[in-house]
C-alpha cells in the first residue's frame, strides 16, 4: 500500500523533508506519515486533487510536481521506476501532449516485513484540506493555523492516530472539556465548486456576514453548530463577535448559488489559482460528495503489437527512456550498446537482431515528427481506438497450449466449442495470464467525462504547468475467458433491433437523458454520438449474465470479476467487434489462481453459458422488470434489466449498470420474443 504522507502547510510541499527536520529536533519524528491506501484506490478514487477522508482529518493528494520531491527523497541517483506500457503511453501522449515520455508507479515499494523499513521514504504527498476544522468540544470554527499547535502524530506504526487538537477547549458550557482540557477536531464540511474543476474553502465569514467585513472584529471568532449530523446542510454559522448568524442550508440549490461569490478558480492541489481567474457559478459542496471528484483513466490490456512499424517506435521509446541523451554514446557500439541494456535488465532488447536494433536506435536518435492535425486527430478519436488493436490481436488463433507473448506475457490458450454451446458464440479464447495497465490523465469535478464532450477544458491538469511528463499508472495482473459471438448471426440481429420500436424507445429515452443531464457548460453535440449501437447492449447484458453466473463456479466474487466490451459495427476503418472478455486481476500480486480460466473448458463453458442464458429469463421483479420500457417522462437508460437479475457492482461494470436489456438476449413475454440473441429461434445456424 502506499502511504500517504503531509507537509507543513506554511512550506513547500516536501512532507518527507519535514519528517527530516522534525528528527533532527527529536520532536514530532512521524510527523510526515497520516495514512495508506491501495494503489488501485489512489488511482479511481482519491487520486490528485481529491479527499481522502482520514480518521481524523482529511487530505488532499497533491499535483505531480510536488511527487517529484518524494522520488528525490531517496538515497542514490536511482531514476524513479517506469510502467512499460507503449500503447497506453501513445494515448495518454495523445490526450497531454507529446511531451510525456513516461509512466510511473505511485511511490511505494514493498517491505520484507511488517516491521521492515524499507519504502520508509517514499509515499504520496497531500495536504490537510479542507483547512478550515471544527472543535467537537465548543465548536469553535477556523482555519488550521488556529488548531495546528494540537497536532498530534508521533507513533511509528499508527499513523491513523494523527489529530489535530484543540487546547484548551473551554467546552460548550465554557468549562474544560475532555482529557486536560483537549478535544480533537474535524474538518468544516463546507465547500465551493464549479464545472471548471476549481474547488475553494467555504467563506464562512463572508457569508455569515454577507459579503461585508464583521462589524465588531478585524478577526472574528466563529463557531459552527450543527443540527443533525449527515442530513444536508443543516448547519448554523455564528459569529461570536458580533452575534450575527447565517444557516447553511441557503447556500443549497439554484437560488443558493446566486447568494455565492463567484468562483476564483483555485486548484488547491497545485496551491495555486487558474490565470485569468473563472467565469463559472460557484456551487455547495460536501466533503463526501460523490461528484467532487471524478478520475480520467485510461487503460490497455498489454497485447503485443502486430504493425512492425508500431514495434520499432516502441523499442526506440523504450530506448529513450532507459539513456536519454547518452544514446548516441552507446549507439557507436553494437555490443556496447547490449551491454548496456542486459546491464538494466532489458533482456529483451539486448537479444534483438542487429538490423532491428539498429533500426530501433536510428528511430530514437531521429527528431520527433510533428502531428500536422493534432486538434482534427482529437476531434474524430473515439474510446474503442484503445480496444481496436486489443481486438485484432484476439483474432490470431494461438500457435499452441499456453502460448506466451515475451513482450508482453500475455499468455492464451485455444479452446474448442463444445456440441452443446449455443450456436452464436463463434469462439473461445481462454486468457491465461494478462496485464493490465491504467494512467489517470487527470478529473473533472460537477459532471464525469461522459457527461462533459469538450473534455480539453474540463479535464483538470495535474501540474502547475498544464504539461506532465509523466502521470501515475498501476499495472493488475490475472487471468481471463475471451468469448466471441458469431458475427454474421450479430449484424442480422443487429439490423432487426435497429428497425424495432423498442430500439427506437431506448434512443428516445437516452436522448431525455442525455439533455437532463448533461454538463451545463459542455458545447452541444448529438445524444446518438453517445448513444452505444445495439451489439454493445446485448454483450453488455450478456456479460453482466456471465460474471454472475461465473462467480458461483470460479472461486472469484462477482466484484473481483471485470468486463472489456467489444462492440461496434464495421466503419471509421474499423473491423466489425462482437467479443467480450471476463477477467479478473489483482495489483498487489504476481496474478491470480487460474480459478477463471478453469471455466474455459468446453463441456464446462458451455453449461455456464446455458444457466447464464437460462438466469435471464427470470427475475424475482418480473413481470414488472421483464415488460420495463422507458416513455417520455421516464430517462432510465436500460430495459428489462434491475439489481434481482442483470447489474453487478460498479468494480465489474464499464458503463455504470447503463445500457443494459435481457429482451435483447434472450426471450421475454411482452410481445419481443423475437429479440432474443440468444432466443430459442435464433438457434438455427446461418
Amino acid at each position: 500500500m502506499s502511504e500517504v504522507i503531509l507537509h507543513d502547510p506554511a512550506q513547500r510541499v516536501d512532507p518527507l523533508g519535514d519528517g527530516d527536520a522534525l528528527r533532527k529536533n527529536q520532536a514530532q519524528k512521524h510527523y510526515a506519515k497520516v495514512g495508506s491506501a491501495r494503489p488501485s484506490s489512489l488511482l479511481y478514487t482519491y487520486g490528485p486533487g481529491s479527499i481522502i477522508d482520514l480518521p481524523h482529518f482529511t487530505v488532499m493528494p497533491t499535483g505531480l510536481d510536488e511527487w517529484d520531491y518524494v522520488w528525490a527523497h531517496r538515497d542514490g541517483d536511482a531514476r524513479p521506476p517506469t510502467v512499460h506500457a507503449p500503447r497506453l503511453l501513445e494515448a495518454v501522449q495523445f490526450m497531454l501532449g507529446r511531451q510525456m515520455a513516461e509512466l510511473r508507479p505511485f511511490p511505494w515499494q514493498p517491505t520484507a516485513g511488517t516491521f521492515s523499513r524499507e519504502g520508509a521514504g517514499l509515499g504520496v504527498p497531500a495536504r490537510v484540506f479542507p483547512q478550515w476544522l471544527r472543535c467537537t468540544g465548543c465548536d469553535r470554527l477556523g482555519p488550521i493555523s488556529v488548531f495546528q499547535t494540537g497536532y498530534k502524530n508521533t507513533h511509528p506504526y499508527r499513523p491513523d492516530e494523527a489529530v489535530f487538537e484543540h487546547s484548551p477547549c473551554p467546552g460548550r458550557r465554557g468549562r474544560s472539556a475532555g482529557r486536560k482540557g483537549r478535544r480533537p477536531c474535524v474538518p468544516a464540511r463546507y465547500l465551493l465548486a464549479c464545472p471548471d474543476g476549481h474547488l475553494d474553502e467555504f467563506p464562512y465569514s463572508w457569508w455569515i456576514h454577507h459579503g461585508e467585513p464583521c462589524p465588531q472584529a478585524k478577526n472574528p471568532r466563529l463557531k459552527m453548530v450543527e443540527r443533525t449530523a449527515g442530513k444536508g446542510a443543516n448547519a448554523i454559522v455564528v459569529c461570536e463577535s458580533c452575534q450575527s448568524r447565517r444557516t447553511m442550508s441557503e447556500a443549497q440549490g439554484a437560488e443558493g448559488r446566486k447568494k455565492l461569490p463567484q468562483c476564483r478558480g483555485r486548484f488547491p492541489h497545485l496551491d495555486g489559482f487558474a490565470d485569468g481567474g473563472c467565469d463559472q457559478d460557484s456551487r455547495l459542496m460536501l466533503v463526501g460528495a460523490s461528484n467532487l471528484w471524478f478520475p480520467a483513466v485510461q487503460s490497455i490490456i498489454d497485447m503485443p503489437r502486430l504493425d512492425p512499424a508500431k514495434r520499432t517506435a516502441d523499442e526506440a521509446d523504450r530506448l529513450r527512456a532507459l539513456f536519454g541523451d547518452d544514446l548516441a554514446d552507446f549507439a557507436v557500439s553494437l555490443p556496447l550498446l547490449r551491454k548496456m541494456l542486459k546491464r538494466e535488465g532489458e533482456n529483451d532488447l539486448s537479444d534483438l537482431p542487429d538490423e532491428r536494433l539498429e533500426t530501433a536506435v536510428q528511430t530514437a536518435l531521429a527528431p520527433p515528427r510533428p502531428d500536422p492535425e493534432p486538434e482534427d486527430r482529437k476531434a474524430r478519436w473515439e474510446p474503442v481506438d484503445l480496444l481496436v488493436p486489443e481486438w485484432n490481436y484476439l483474432q490470431k488463433e494461438p500457435l499452441a497450449e499456453r502460448h506466451a507473448e515475451s513482450d508482453s506475457g500475455l499468455t492464451v490458450s485455444p479452446r474448442q466449442l463444445d456440441r452443446d454451446m449455443h450456436p452464436g458464440v463463434g469462439r473461445v479464447l481462454a486468457v491465461d495470464r494478462l496485464r493490465k495497465v491504467n494512467a489517470v490523465l487527470g478529473f473533472t469535478r460537477i459532471d464525469d467525462l461522459d457527461r462533459v464532450n469538450d473534455m480539453g477544458a474540463r479535464l483538470v491538469q495535474l501540474t502547475r504547468s498544464g504539461q506532465p511528463t509523466w502521470v501515475p499508472a498501476t499495472e493488475d495482473r490475472g487471468e481471463g475467458i475471451f468469448i466471441q459471438l458469431d458475427e454474421a448471426k450479430v449484424a442480422a440481429w443487429e439490423s432487426l433491433i435497429l428497425a424495432s420500436p423498442l430500439w427506437r424507445a431506448h434512443q428516445e429515452a437516452h436522448q431525455r437523458n442525455f439533455e437532463r443531464r448533461f454538463s451545463e457548460t459542455a458545447q452541444a453535440v448529438s445524444p446518438d454520438e453517445r448513444l452505444p449501437p445495439p451489439r454493445y447492449w446485448l454483450l453488455h447484458t450478456f456479460s453482466h449474465a456471465l460474471i454472475r453466473q461465473m462467480a458461483m463456479s470460479s472461486g472469484y466474487g462477482a466484484a473481483s470479476l471485470t468486463e472489456r466490451l467489444y462492440a461496434w459495427p464495421a466503419g471509421a476503418g474499423r473491423p466489425p467487434a462482437a467479443g467480450v472478455l471476463i477477467a479478473t486481476t489483482a495489483s498487489d500480486s504476481d496474478g491470480t489462481l487460474g480459478g477463471l480460466v478453469a471455466l474455459s473448458q468446453p463441456a464446462r463453458l458451455a453449461a455456464i453459458v446455458s444457466e447464464a442464458r437460462r438466469g435471464l429469463t427470470r427475475c424475482s421483479s418480473d413481470p414488472v422488470c421483464a415488460r420495463r420500457v422507458p416513455r417520455d417522462p421516464e430517462d432510465f437508460l436500460h430495459g428489462a434489466a434491475c439489481h434481482c437479475c442483470v447489474m453487478v457492482s460498479e468494480t465489474s461494470c464499464e458503463r455504470a449498470n447503463r445500457f443494459l436489456d435481457r429482451r435483447f438476449v434472450v426471450a421475454l413475454p411482452g410481445g419481443h420474443a423475437k429479440f432474443g440473441f440468444f432466443s430459442d429461434s435464433n438457434d438455427r445456424p446461418g
